[in-house]
């Protein structure tokens, strides 16, 4: 258990080394108006403190840096919400400002605004197309011989597709079609429409469409959809400016893990429900030993569908950077749910 002295002392080192990224040494201390104590008190204390294993030495005559554990006290014990500026507020709104209706924009939009205020990497992984659910078709034709199939799903997904078309299919076919297909799959998850289509769809189509055939196998490939989360990025050449990341095997390492995207879809996927901070090796990741993971969750209605992070060092502003992300993903839920449920 901590004394109030080496408390205030823990976190004085940690906000410090936070936003100079300059070992913290007694003298430094002895000059902060928080701390009303003799440079000779402050060196017994931040004795102790490393004894305890809360701060480090970079080398033998540094000042100390936060260890791991002293970043996880830190973050459980310490730190209180940041008040965010109302200019930070207006960029945070400005998300939903323009009333998107596309998942993918509001997301995209999410992840911006994120890096921009935090200086870090934003990575938002959307839900899986296969848990998603049919809206509407729509089919545009382009020519003669080709169209346009735009699929929207219920989370407000949108896939667009180009498909060959029969050359004799008419305006009124195209109708049909559009309003078969609707009326038949609206409301089917996406990982059963091929099933549906070929065991109930293609009997009406047969009925109605000429050369149905041909046109059903076209439609068969619109809807071959890939099963997998989508992750969107943006800032990540934000970790190129951090002093920590100076290392070109290090950020390499970084970078190689964000490019894959299974496998950090995978890493999202597995953070529970909530706002959860990953410091250093609780990642259980070689490449971010020297990261941190702060992940909030986002729900349309009471259904999680997502996850929106940010990656950056252990020196991180954390008090801020869960600020964000909790107004962020808060946000984030009332958005997407007023757009499921307007559908």
């Amino acid at each position: 258990m901590l004394t109030e002295r080496q408390l205030l002392i823990l976190q004085v080192i940690i906000d410090d080394f936070i936003r100079s990224a300059h070992p913290v040494g007694s003298r430094t201390l002895a000059k902060k108006e928080e701390i009303a104590l003799s440079s000779a008190t402050i060196r017994n204390e931040m004795a102790d403190l490393e004894e305890l294993g809360f701060i480090e030495k970079t080398h033998v005559s540094s000042g100390r840096v936060p260890s791991e554990k002293g970043y996880r006290f830190y973050v459980d014990h310490l730190i209180q919400p940041q008040k965010l500026h109302n200019s930070e507020l207006e960029r945070i709104q400005s998300v939903f400002a323009e009333r998107y209706y596309e998942f993918e924009k509001i997301v995209q939009n999410s992840a911006k605004v994120l890096s921009d205020l935090t200086k870090y990497t934003a990575i938002v992984l959307g839900p899986a197309v296969k848990v998603n659910k049919l809206n509407r078709v729509q089919i545009i034709p382009l020519n003669e011989r080709t169209a346009l199939a735009v699929l929207v799903t219920d989370t407000g997904h949108i896939e667009n597709r180009v498909f060959a078309i029969p050359q004799d299919l008419n305006r009124a076919d195209f109708e049909k079609v559009v309003n078969i297909l609707n009326s038949r799959l609206a409301g089917v998850p996406l990982n059963v429409l091929q099933d549906k289509l070929f065991k109930e769809v293609s009997a009406i189509l047969r009925e109605h469409v000429d050369n149905y055939e041909y046109l059903l196998r076209s439609i068969s490939e619109v809807f071959h959809l890939s099963e997998d989360e989508k992750l969107y990025y943006s800032g990540k050449n934000n970790m190129l400016a951090q002093p920590e990341f100076q290392d070109l095997n290090q950020i390499k390492n970084i970078f190689d893990l964000i490019e894959k995207e299974q496998d950090f879809s995978k890493i999202l996927k597995k953070t529970p429900i909530g706002l959860h901070v990953k410091i250093g090796s609780e990642n259980n990741n070689e490449a971010m030993n020297s990261c941190s993971l702060i992940t909030a969750t986002y729900n349309i209605g009471e259904e999680q569908i997502g996850t929106i992070a940010i990656l950056g060092p252990k020196r991180m502003n954390y008090s801020r950077v869960i600020s964000l992300l909790n107004l962020l993903s808060k946000n984030l839920t009332n958005e997407l749910t007023r757009l499921y449920f307007w559908r």
